[in-house]
């Protein structure tokens, strides 16, 4: 007992991304500038939706909260990816390593259940636009909006119960860019079994959960739209629901990828490939996805930049 305390690890490596070392400062710059971009579109969408009463709906509601949690997804893991990129130090403590693992945990499973809330939305708005005020009240918008949260943070807390289970004494290198359960998995010298099986059925239900009520949610708007008779209807809905299809399928598609494929000599480097797609791109490309695709929030950032012009030109009359 004594020797397996001494050797145990408390501190780990993350190897990071794998690149040429010329690449080393423009992958910085780069992923700084998705950073930025990302934190300022993320929060810039929330205070959109904020300040415009026309946007205080359920669909822009839940699309605050997703920003929200983008937001809090990058910033989980790109700060710390950008540190390893640009220094030699790429350690990070076993306390640091399970809060980011938490962290991570909590914002990834709260995003599957808003993209399948997102869902819903639409198809009570296509599917029963009568019905729509009476179904989706600020009550019910409430509860589904706490229930993501509590369901993510509920998911995390399971996986970091049974994390502390395991013991790390082989090896301190974890393959990735940050402190993710599989990774952690591969270099523990204690079984690893019953923290597989329960990511099988925790994490494998959610997703799975999830995506079935995206799938049957716009299975039923599609039918919907093709009845409608009128084509600027039918544009109509398409364009309102474009930019949640095009969100879920990346988002799930990467998930998808990274989960079902085969191993294979490069897996860790695919991983790491997979994860930053869903962990840095998706979250800078999201608020460029239902901005740009959407009627009223373009309409409202116009507002917003006409009002602050023409307060400039009567600051500029008025001196």
């Amino acid at each position: 007992m004594g020797t397996k305390n001494a050797t145990e690890q408390t501190e780990f490596v993350l190897t990071g991304l794998t690149y040429p070392p010329a690449l080393q400062i423009p992958l910085f710059l780069l992923f700084l500038m998705l950073y930025l971009v990302t934190i300022m579109g993320n929060l810039g969408l929330i205070t959109l939706i904020y300040n415009d009463p026309h946007l205080h709906i359920p669909m822009y509601l839940f699309l605050a909260n997703l920003a929200f949690v983008d937001t809090w997804l990058s910033s989980t893991v790109t700060p710390k990816m950008l540190v390893n990129i640009i220094t030699k130090d790429k350690m990070i403590s076993l306390h640091e390593c399970v809060v980011q693992f938490f962290s991570f945990g909590v914002s990834g499973t709260t995003e599957c259940f808003l993209l399948a809330t997102m869902a819903y939305d639409r198809y009570v708005a296509i599917c029963n636009p009568l019905l729509y005020p009476v179904i989706m009240t600020n009550r019910l918008c409430l509860r589904m909006l706490v229930s993501s949260f509590v369901g993510g943070l509920s998911h995390a807390l399971i996986h970091i119960g049974f994390l502390f289970r395991l013991t790390f004494c082989n090896s301190n290198m974890i393959h990735h860019f940050y402190c993710d359960i599989m990774p952690l998995l591969k270099i523990s010298c204690t079984d690893p079994s019953i923290n597989v099986l329960m990511i099988f059925i925790f994490s494998g239900s959610i997703q799975v959960f999830t995506i079935i009520i995206v799938l049957v949610s716009y299975t039923c708007v599609l039918f919907t739209i093709l009845k409608k008779k009128s084509v600027q209807s039918i544009r109509k809905a398409f364009s309102t629901c474009g930019a949640h299809i095009l969100s879920v399928s990346l988002y799930y598609g990467s998930l998808l990828f990274m989960y079902v494929r085969p191993g294979s000599a490069q897996a860790d480097d695919q991983d790491a490939v997979d994860s930053l797609f869903y962990t840095v791109i998706i979250p800078f490309l999201n608020p460029i996805i239902y901005s740009l695709r959407n009627k009223k929030v373009m309409d409202s950032m116009r507002k917003v930049f006409q009002g602050k012009f023409i307060c400039k030109k009567n600051m500029c009359s008025f001196t």
